[in-house]
Parts: C-alpha cells; structure tokens; sequence
C-alpha cells in the first residue's frame, strides 16, 4: 500500500522542523567552531551514518555516468553554496531572523519551477506564498522600517536562498532516477570533498585548539543526524510527491520552529511582532494546500461511504 497524501505532508513538515532546529544547534556549536569546520564536520559525519545505513541495508544504488554532473552541480549548490551563505549569515544575524530569511525560498521557487521543470502554480499557491512572505517580512522589519539583522548577513543568507532554489531544481530532475537515500549521501560525501581544502587551508589551526564538550559533540551530532540526513531524506521524499512548489512552501515553517526553540534554548526574545509574524506564516502555509486538503476530504468522505 502506497502513503497516502498526509504522510508526505508530514515529511516535508519534519524536515522543516529539523532544519529549524539547525539554526540553534549551529549557534551553539559556533561558539567553539568556525563555519567551515562545523559544515565540514556535519557532512562527515552524516556521510558516515548514512553510508553505513546503505551497506547494512543493501541499498545502494549506482549512478549512471550521465547523471555525474547532476550530482556534482547539485552537491556544488547544497550543501557547499548554500552552507557557506547560512553558515557565515549566522554569524551576523539572529537565528530567528537568519531562518526568517531562509523561509524566502517558496517566493522564488515557483518562478525556477516554471522556467526549468513546467510545473503548473495554482492561485492557492501563490496566495499562500504571499501571506506567509508577510508573515516573514512582519518578523524581519522594525515599525520604523529598520532591519532586524545587518545587511552583511541579510545578503549571504540570499545567497543560501539562491544556492536552495537551484538545488531544489536539480534534485527534482534526480527523484525520478534514484532514492532519497541515493541523493543525499552523494550529496553529502562530495559536500564534504568539496569543503576539505577550505577545512585544511582557513580552519584546521583553530580546530586543533579546541577541546570538545558535551554540549558541543550533542550539537554536532543533531547537525548531521537530523540536519544533514533526516530533513533532507524527508524533504527529497516530499518533492518527489508533491513536487517543488508545494514542498518548498513548508520552508515558511522553519522560522517558527527556530522562533520558538531559540527561545528557550538560546533565550532569544518572543515578542508580539514574531507571534503575528509566525501566525500569518502558517496561515500561508494552509491557504497554499487548499485545493489539496480539499480534495484529500472529499476523497475520505467518498471512501468511507457505503
């Protein structure tokens, strides 16, 4: 028996959650590593757990030589483009504000979604996309129209933003070829191939010095489980059912996850303008899957007829 509609939405909502979860965990492994270090050694270590799951399982998958460049392009654009924009944005910007960011995704997708896949928009979803952006914009602007975050961060998390919408194109033309599972540890493996000479050159010095502690291993750790493999594994399934546009959508949830777990990790602010901010967000999230909770309804309500 295949999974029905609502699992799919509940992947791309987890993975949403871990990613949201990230950002703190980020905060506080950067308190003792620097960005490329703490990239470098997530993908690692997920590449680790993730091919071990594969040769336990007898999972794994090979990848047509016409597919390399695929591959590569999409390892080149997440995790290394996108990585480097969020990592180092992180350092500028809040992790509230640096998700709320993150959370533009669905803006652009549809438009990379035309152009490069011809996937159709509705009108719920652009509706959607539209309320959950002012949702985010009422979290990143001040009532006197100043920024949240400096502009230096602002830009290098539009890079991310940038880096996620190209990758989202090239996994999609991936999904129809090879598992999740498949993807994501090629990604990472050569994520990590491609962050090694940054590591060896920039970071390797201040690595040595430091001597890790609980609180940075359990950070590390959560990164690459549950950021580098879980959130991706759940959100490629999710773009393979329900395509780009909608699973991209669920994006606009990961500022409310950070919004809230920031604030009782990291004791980051809860004020009212967050709280409008991450209602409207979800408020998005709902009128953009309209027409598709509608029909998931009628089709239960026909079923469970006599």
């Amino acid at each position: 028996m295949k999974p029905g509609l609502l699992t799919y939405y509940l992947l791309a909502v987890f993975s949403m959650l871990f990613w949201g979860l990230t950002f703190v965990w980020f905060k506080i492994a950067n308190n003792y590593y620097e960005p490329i270090t703490i990239i470098f050694i997530r993908l690692i270590l997920s590449s680790v757990f993730l091919f071990s799951f594969i040769l336990a399982g007898k999972k794994n998958e090979r990848i047509h030589r016409e597919d390399y460049k695929w591959v590569a392009l999409l390892a080149l654009a997440q995790p290394f483009f996108y990585f480097l924009g969020e990592s180092f944005g992180l350092k500028y910007v809040s992790s509230t504000i640096s998700s709320s960011i993150i959370a533009t995704i669905p803006l652009f997708s549809p438009l990379a979604a035309m152009w490069f896949t011809r996937e159709k928009t509705s009108i719920y979803t652009w509706s959607g996309i539209l309320v959950s952006f002012a949702g985010i914009i009422f979290m990143l602007v001040n009532p006197d129209l100043s920024l949240n975050a400096a502009p230096k961060g602002i830009l290098l998390l539009f890079f991310a933003v940038f880096s996620a919408v190209v990758y989202s194109v090239i996994v999609k033309k991936l999904t129809h070829k090879y598992s999740a599972l498949t993807i994501i540890s090629r990604q990472n493996l050569i994520g990590a191939i491609y962050f090694l000479p940054l590591f060896l050159l920039v970071d390797l010095k201040g690595f040595l010095l430091v001597k890790p502690n609980t609180d940075l291993v359990m950070a590390m750790l959560q990164l690459a489980v549950f950021g580098s493999c879980l959130a991706y594994l759940f959100f490629i399934m999710a773009v393979a059912r329900l395509g780009m546009v909608k699973a991209n959508i669920f994006t606009n949830l990961i500022p409310v996850f950070t919004a809230v777990a920031a604030y009782f990790v990291l004791t980051e602010t809860f004020t009212f303008q967050k709280i409008a901010g991450i209602a409207l967000v979800v408020m998005g999230i709902v009128v953009s899957q309209t027409r598709e909770i509608g029909q998931m309804i009628r089709r239960r309500s026909t079923l469970s007829q006599p």
